[in-house]
């Protein structure tokens, strides 16, 4: 079969975490939006009243006749078809599980520079958004990437997986959210990360995979840039110590 990813163009964004399970998987697709028309296709897509079960944005992934969207509930779909979830349903669950929790620290990472509002450009937010980034920094980051951590320590013969003992797409998605770290908050990463050996080493292992090193090599992997998500802003990457600690 071949997949057809409707995304926005020009950004890695939410479509990223679905184009790395369909590099790693070896699948046939083609990311429609960057094709000649494709935005136009994409937007008719979008707008078709003949489908049942319409998709409200961005990614969607075209199956045949189905037509799945979310990122997570994509890469549900996906993970059994390309080899990268474990074939019992607690195992598939806890996937899903994770991948859900993938997407609230995404959706956080995004509201750092787009605190106020998703209309508004970043500068007439940056008041806000200073605010917010410094919360996310000190306690959010933590909070999340301790969670994975221990995620991984206590999958003991998962050989440094999050899941099972072979390649998820959770591991993929992992490395997303490090890279994407990385690159918006490269002082409060390196200042934190030594406390999370075992993110470090998955997302190492990742970049190392034959068919995902090829594809960051290609012009398929689209660059970071402060259009998507993950945006590096040198004023919201400030680390903090001492943050008081809150539940939630």
């Amino acid at each position: 079969m071949r997949y057809e990813l409707y995304y926005w163009p020009g950004i890695q964004g939410r479509g990223e975490f679905v184009r790395l399970a369909l590099e790693a998987g070896g699948a046939d697709y083609v990311d429609v939006a960057r094709t000649s028309g494709g935005e136009r296709k994409l937007m008719q897509a979008l707008g078709d009243e003949r489908q049942q079960h319409p998709p409200f944005a961005p990614p969607f992934l075209k199956a045949g006749r189905v037509v799945i969207a979310q990122s997570a509930n994509i890469l549900l779909y996906l993970g059994p078809r390309l080899g990268l979830a474990p074939r019992d349903e607690a195992g598939r669950l806890w996937c899903h599980q994770l991948q859900l929790t993938v997407a609230d620290i995404v959706k956080e990472a995004h509201d750092v520079h787009h605190p106020v509002g998703a209309g508004l450009y970043y500068e007439e937010q940056k008041r806000e958004a200073k605010r917010y980034a410094k919360e996310f920094t000190a306690e959010r980051i933590p909070k999340y990437l301790g969670y994975f951590e221990r995620v991984l320590e206590r999958n003991a013969r998962g050989a440094g997986h999050a899941v099972g003992r072979k390649l998820s797409y959770v591991d993929l998605s992992l490395f997303q959210v490090m890279a994407g770290l990385r690159y918006a908050f490269p002082k409060t990463m390196h200042a934190q990360e030594h406390n999370y050996p075992k993110l470090s080493a998955l997302h190492d292992h990742v970049t190392g995979l034959p068919r995902i090193a090829a594809y960051l090599k290609s012009k398929r992997r689209q660059a970071f840039n402060t259009s998507g998500i993950f945006r590096h802003y040198p004023e919201l990457d400030r680390p903090t110590t001492g943050a008081k600690r809150r539940a939630s």
